[in-house]
């Protein structure tokens, strides 16, 4: 269980720069830290037949899960529950949102950061009654709630909408 909230902390994290500085040969298991090898003891067995990318990834989450407060913990745990009761198709969809904001410049990923957590702090109801009203736009009334939405919360194109995707 925990390696797979381990695998889920480096989806959700951006580990983009850990992997462009991977060492190409992997890391030895031996070379893992005694916390390292307990998160992830279910791969000890075929650590070193894994390609170094992946155990980059997942000695990134391993030392990130270290990094957690038990709240942070026990809010990835959540996550997790989540991502596995996703269908496939959801899991993928999600995937290639995640791929599209670590692309974002910066500060764009900063301003999409800014209005979801804007976006979070709403009640329920008033969040469920913006998506509602978001899927029942037409693309040209979406496209001006945007635009509208940038003006008054700040960003430069990259911010979320009530929907959870990106805008363009």
């Amino acid at each position: 269980m925990r390696v797979l909230l381990v695998c889920v902390i480096v989806m959700g994290c951006g580990v983009a720069s850990a992997w462009a500085k991977s060492d190409p040969a992997g890391v030895p298991w031996s070379q893992l830290s005694p916390g390292e090898q307990q998160l992830l003891q279910r791969y000890g067995q075929t650590w070193d037949q894994l390609p170094p990318r992946k155990q980059q990834r997942l000695r990134n989450g391993a030392q990130q899960w270290g990094t957690m407060t038990p709240e942070e913990r026990q809010e990835a745990k959540q996550r997790f529950k989540q991502w596995r009761t996703l269908p496939p198709e959801q899991q993928q969809q999600l995937r290639e949102r995640f791929q599209q904001f670590r692309q974002l410049p910066p500060e764009q990923r900063e301003s999409v950061r800014n209005a979801r957590q804007w976006f979070k702090s709403l009640p329920p109801e008033q969040r469920q009654e913006l998506r509602e009203k978001f899927k029942s736009m037409s693309p040209e009334e979406r496209r001006a709630y945007r635009r509208e939405f940038r003006r008054q919360y700040g960003g430069n194109g990259g911010g979320p909408t009530p929907d959870g995707s990106l805008s363009r």
